[in-house]
C-alpha cells in the first residue's frame, strides 16, 4: 500500500512539473490537457485519473505555490520586525513565488472575480491575519515614525505593484523591453528593492 502511495506521489509530481512547463509556455487559457499528458510522458486517460480537468490540476499547483508562500508571509507578520522590514521581506517572497509561477496572476484574478471566498478562506485557514500588521502600522504612526495612512491603501498598492508586471508581461516585454528576456528578468529582480523602497519612503513621517 505504501508503494502505491509513493507511486501516486511520483506520478503527481511528474504531472505537476509537466503542467508548470506547459502553463509557462501557453498560459492557463492556452494550455491543453493533451499537451500536459504528452509533456509528462503519460496518456491522457491517466492524467484525467489524477486530475479530472485543467482547473483541478491548476488548483493543485496553485495550492502548492500558496503553501510555499503563505507560511513565510505569516511568519513575517507575526514577527517583531519593523513595518518597513516586513514590507521588504513580503515583497521579496511574493515576487520570488511569482517568478517561479508567472502564469498564476491571471488565474488568481479570474478566481478573485468568480470565487472571492476561496482566496479569503485559503488565507484565513493558513493563519494570515492583516489586523496584526495593521495595528503595528498604527503604533508606528502614533510614535511619529510613519505618517497617517489607510492600511488598506498600503496593502492594495503592495499586491498590485508585485502582480501587475506578471499579469501584463506580454504587453510590457514588447513595449518596454523589445522582447529581451534577460532585461525583463533584471527588471523583475530590481522590483524586489524598488517596491519596498518606494512604499517605505512614501510612508516616512516628514
Amino acid at each position: 500500500m505504501v508503494k502505491i502511495k509513493e507511486k501516486d506521489r511520483n506520478i503527481e509530481a511528474t504531472i505537476h512539473n509537466a503542467a508548470r512547463s506547459v502553463f509557462l509556455k501557453k498560459g492557463y487559457d492556452g494550455a491543453r490537457m493533451q499537451e500536459i499528458a504528452d509533456e509528462a510522458g503519460i496518456n491522457k486517460a491517466l492524467l484525467h485519473y489524477y486530475f479530472r480537468n485543467k482547473e483541478k490540476l491548476f488548483m493543485s499547483i496553485f495550492d502548492e505555490a500558496l503553501n510555499t508562500l503563505i507560511p513565510k508571509i505569516g511568519a513575517v507578520i507575526q514577527s517583531d520586525k519593523r513595518f518597513s522590514e516586513k514590507i521588504e521581506i513580503i515583497t521579496d517572497a511574493y515576487i520570488s513565488m511569482l517568478k517561479q509561477n508567472p502564469y498564476l496572476p491571471m488565474f488568481v484574478i479570474h478566481e478573485v472575480q468568480s470565487h472571492p471566498e476561496f482566496i479569503v478562506d485559503k488565507l484565513q485557514n493558513m493563519g494570515i491575519d492583516p489586523s496584526k500588521i495593521q495595528k503595528q502600522l498604527k503604533t508606528e504612526v502614533e510614535k511619529g515614525l510613519l505618517k497617517q495612512v489607510d492600511f488598506r491603501q498600503v496593502f492594495v498598492s503592495l499586491i498590485s505593484m508585485c502582480i501587475f508586471p506578471f499579469a501584463a508581461k506580454p504587453m510590457l516585454i514588447k513595449f518596454l523591453f523589445n522582447d529581451n528576456e534577460a532585461e525583463w528578468d533584471k527588471f523583475i529582480e530590481e522590483r524586489k528593492k524598488f517596491i519596498p523602497s518606494f512604499i517605505n519612503e512614501s510612508l516616512k513621517a516628514r
